[in-house]
Formats: C-alpha cells, sequence, structure tokens
C-alpha cells in the first residue's frame, strides 16, 4: 500500500532527525529553505492548509496533502502528534513523492 510506504519513510526520516515537527518548525524550515517537502494530514484545518501552502508556495517547496492520511496516522509514524511535518532531507522527500505519485495521491 502506498500510504505505508509513505508512512514508513516519514518514519525513517524522524529516526534520522530530517524532519521539523508542526506548524511553525515547518515554517521557519521551509523559510530557511532548509525544507524539501511538506506532508499535511488530510484532516488539518483549512487555515493551516492555507498558511503553510502560502509559505511553500512563496520559497517553492512542494507541500503533499495526501487524502488518505490523518494526524492518526502521520503521528503514529513519526513518534509525535502533529499534522504538518517539513522533510528536510532531499532523498527522503523525493522518496516520498514518488511514493505518493505511484499511488495517484498528490495534491499540489
Amino acid at each position: 500500500m502506498t500510504n505505508n510506504k509513505i508512512l514508513t519513510l516519514l518514519g525513517f526520516a524522524a529516526k534520522a532527525g530530517k524532519l521539523s515537527y508542526g506548524m511553525d518548525s515547518a515554517k521557519e524550515a521551509v523559510l530557511k529553505s532548509k525544507s524539501k517537502l511538506v506532508v499535511a494530514a488530510e484532516d488539518i484545518s483549512p487555515k493551516s492548509k492555507k498558511e503553510i501552502a502560502f509559505y511553500s508556495d512563496k520559497i517553492g517547496v512542494k507541500v503533499l496533502v495526501v487524502d488518505t492520511l490523518n494526524i492518526e496516522n502521520i503521528s503514529h509514524a513519526i513518534g509525535k502528534r502533529c499534522g504538518i511535518v517539513s522533510v528536510n532531507d532531499e532523498s527522503f522527500a523525493n522518496g516520498i513523492m514518488n511514493a505518493s505519485i505511484m499511488g495517484g495521491n498528490a495534491n499540489e
């Protein structure tokens, strides 16, 4: 299952210390050009989706909202409760994007 691959990669990225957790940290990573990809749960607030999309678009970072991943799934995979994470590693970001494209769940 594609979502399992995304969650697995997020878990590996978390263990490797390559994630920024939550809106504030993800936004900071985007603004400091550390972020390679932002992954957001489908059930975060519309305000949060709009805000992270605004900053990401400004800097040119993709935002991935997978319509079958919720805060609970992501939190379980990374070991912290949050619905928005910044992936701060090119390899993990590429792997997650490839997994999402293979499943046809990528939203821009």
